[in-house]
């Protein structure tokens, strides 16, 4: 299993809490064989879910394809609506939000390809990811991409109420590939997509997404720049 590098730190420490908490249990309860098992095995286990949950997965680049949208992350779909955007495109745009909860693997992708035109990270609070608030409230950061079409997608990546650390690789002027990485978003958390209205959406709230592989919609009208 390939571990993300935002995850090398966290294990380590934690492996190394993880000993220290074992031989002191060790040296003020010598004779509880059973109790010093338990708690071995305990440890370890809580140790292996911090380091799968930094799993990075190997899986099939698609690049390019004509219109399509992929999923962002894995998760599941919480919102499909229409909504207007007041931080940087001032316009009504399609919403798809998807919710990662802790068990799922927390890369984040590029749904499209482009030139990154816009990218800021906002403090703020740190509801639960499935809040409805939580997209303007929360701890999030911003990114959008010009096709090139000229339209624009953008992306928020959402903090939840445990993920404190949002790492996004985006930079203004960059190009992206589609499902190239875009960052990761430690322990539970959301990501909004909002894609052009008249977009045909594929997915529904409720269904399972997976980020990189999951087509969720596709832009309509597709026209080149003059």
């Amino acid at each position: 299993m390939k571990i993300n590098k935002e995850g090398y730190i966290i294990i380590s420490v934690t492996g190394i809490i993880c000993l220290a908490i074992w031989f002191l249990v060790y040296f003020f309860i010598k004779g509880w064989e059973a109790y010093l098992w338990f708690m071995a095995g305990f440890l370890l286990i809580f140790w292996f879910f911090v380091a799968a949950f930094f799993r990075e997965p190997r899986r099939v680049q698609i690049h390019d394809a004509d219109g399509l949208v992929f999923s962002p992350c894995d998760g599941r779909v919480v919102v499909t609506e229409v909504v207007t955007d007041d931080e940087y495109l001032k316009e009504e745009m399609l919403q798809v939000s998807i919710f990662m909860s802790i068990t799922n693997v927390h890369m984040n992708w590029m749904p499209v390809g482009g030139e990154v035109e816009y990218t800021k990270h906002h403090h703020g609070r740190f509801l639960v990811a499935w809040h409805p608030k939580s997209s303007t409230e929360n701890e999030r950061t911003t990114t959008v991409v010009r096709l090139k079409d000229g339209r624009k997608v953008l992306i928020r990546q959402i903090a939840g109420l445990i993920a404190r650390r949002i790492v996004n690789y985006m930079k203004v002027g960059k190009s992206v590939e589609q499902n190239s990485v875009l960052g990761f978003i430690k322990f539970g958390s959301r990501v909004d997509i909002l894609i052009p209205k008249d977009s045909e959406l594929f997915v529904e709230i409720g269904d399972p997404v997976i980020g990189s592989q999951t087509p969720i919609a596709r832009i309509s009208n597709i026209h080149k720049e003059n």
